[in-house]
């Protein structure tokens, strides 16, 4: 009996790999109809007049963003979490009924909170900043449910057999510190509920709405410190725990060198923290501070490559493995995408490129190669790793993976050319000027000219999107496959996981 193997309980990681699939393909879709919607404003009363107001691309936009950052995306944390933290701690839920109680409560909590996100949203109650949309009350169901996760990371760290922490359980913990403080000092804000209408009754907008405590340019600096980080500490960081546990433990490799996974946690820790500034260049911020923002973004290019260039060279000597196993393909490829992506993020910093490249599309292809390349491979590997082990089934078809991953591939590769073509030309566009000193070109002239790359980043949205449904599928049929003993499934693993 004191052999016997320890069964992990899956219940609330199972829940949430739901929730990831299904908030991909909501936030996904919404995304390539707003694209689409771009190209060709028509499609904005497909649906008839009656609802135009609600499919327009400003009122479907916060929608899309936040149902990928904070559905898709941190759905995804929390699934892995709760697969990861048991394995490499060696301990399971079903050990303590408080923690799994505490697991259940979080899950039910953060639907419903998605509910209320979604449907406000749609309504058009907002606070009208960047990935902080959410009115006060949501904030505060937000909080609770990051709270709940805290006591299961570190419940499950204070009943662990393993007394090393492997360095994925790091990510975890900076990612909910991290999260935890930006989302609490961003969203700092009054509540107006005492507001009321011309009528002299007070309505629901009356009592959602609300006013930050910050103002004007504090404000604007409070807002990118959250911004930049929360692009830090949800597509990066937990992102980065994701891979260190699941390529070595797919591949059967252990991690390249522990020491500059841990150097490259600490450079990220203090140096992401700083770069904020870089989204208020040539604003009213003072010029130190867009100076400091420039030069921790430029800083920030090298613990950034240290962990992807860790998890590359994890694969040395056996890369006969990324040509074989389509998983792989996808980790490796989002590793690779990590490091083209941090190094686009400081080229952009500098100012002198900035001058060019801020408001235009050069940005939203920077934003969508490290969330498509990087974050969703990421995420959709570590479901294809989980599913069988979760589910105790083989996996449906690795040829649909590996038919996915190509697809997939393709959609990232037109969208971000796409948007790079088309920002680094709105950019020249907007600067020319005559012999005269008149600009040289009208805001709509930069329109028609941008037309044909808008359809084409749609149509690299779209091949994304069916790569997803055919991921979503494939975990669908793996669910309904046969069963088998997990002795089949489990290689090597870090810290015997």
């Amino acid at each position: 009996m004191e052999n016997r193997p320890l069964e992990y309980d899956y219940t609330v990681a199972k829940m949430f790999m739901l929730t990831t699939i299904v908030l991909g393909i909501v936030g996904m879709s919404i995304g390539v109809f707003i694209a689409f919607e771009l190209a060709f404003p028509g499609l904005n009363t497909i649906f008839g007049q009656g609802i135009a107001e609600y499919t327009n691309f400003s009122r479907l936009r916060p929608l899309h963003t936040d149902s990928v950052a904070f559905g898709f995306t941190v759905s995804g944390i929390f699934a892995t979490w709760f697969y990861v933290g048991q394995r490499v701690l060696k301990v399971s839920m079903a050990e303590s009924k408080f923690l799994m109680f505490v697991g259940k409560l979080q899950f039910w909590l953060y639907v419903i909170g998605v509910a209320a996100a979604v449907v406000s949203l749609f309504m058009g109650y907002t606070s009208s900043k960047e990935y902080a949309e959410f009115e006060w009350p949501i904030d505060i169901a937000i909080v609770v449910v990051w709270v709940l996760w805290g006591v299961s990371i570190f419940g499950l760290i204070g009943i662990r057999r393993e007394k090393s922490l492997y360095i994925s359980i790091w990510y975890y913990i900076a990612t909910f510190l991290g999260v935890a403080m930006l989302y609490l000092f961003n969203n700092m804000e009054v509540p107006t509920m005492l507001a009321t209408s011309a009528a002299g009754e007070t309505g629901i907008g009356d009592w959602m709405h609300s006013v930050s405590m910050y103002a004007g340019t504090n404000d604007a600096l409070v807002q990118w410190w959250y911004g930049h980080n929360a692009v830090a500490f949800v597509f990066t960081v937990p992102i980065i725990a994701m891979i260190y546990y699941f390529l070595p433990k797919e591949s059967g490799q252990a991690i390249y060198s522990y020491k500059l996974s841990l150097l490259s946690f600490w450079g990220l820790m203090f140096v992401y923290l700083w770069a904020g500034g870089h989204h208020l260049l040539y604003s009213t911020v003072p010029d130190w501070m867009q100076t400091m923002g420039s030069i921790f973004s430029i800083v920030l290019i090298l613990p950034s490559w240290g962990s992807a260039i860790n998890m590359l060279l994890t694969m040395k000597g056996e890369w006969q493995q990324v040509a074989a196993s389509p998983l792989i393909k996808f980790m490796v490829l989002a590793s690779t995408f990590y490091m083209f992506s941090t190094l686009e993020g400081p080229i952009q910093a500098i100012k002198s490129v900035n001058a060019i490249a801020h408001f235009t599309d050069w940005i939203v292809g920077h934003v969508h190669d490290g969330t498509l390349g990087w974050v969703g491979f990421m995420i959709i590997a570590a479901l294809y790793h989980m599913a069988p082990r979760v589910f105790k089934r083989e996996l449906y078809s690795k040829g649909l993976m590996a038919a996915q991953f190509w697809i997939q591939t393709l959609g990232i590769v037109l969208y971000f050319t796409s948007m790079w073509i088309a920002g680094i030309t709105q950019g020249m566009m907007w600067r020319a000027h005559d012999e005269f000193g008149n600009l040289a070109y009208s805001f709509m002239d930069t329109v028609d000219v941008l037309h044909p790359y808008y359809a084409l980043r749609g149509t690299g949205g779209l091949l994304y999107l069916l790569g997803f449904f055919m991921f979503a599928y494939n975990i669908y049929k793996t669910m309904s496959a046969r069963r088998v003993e997990e002795s089949e499934l489990q290689n090597a693993s870090p810290m015997g996981a």
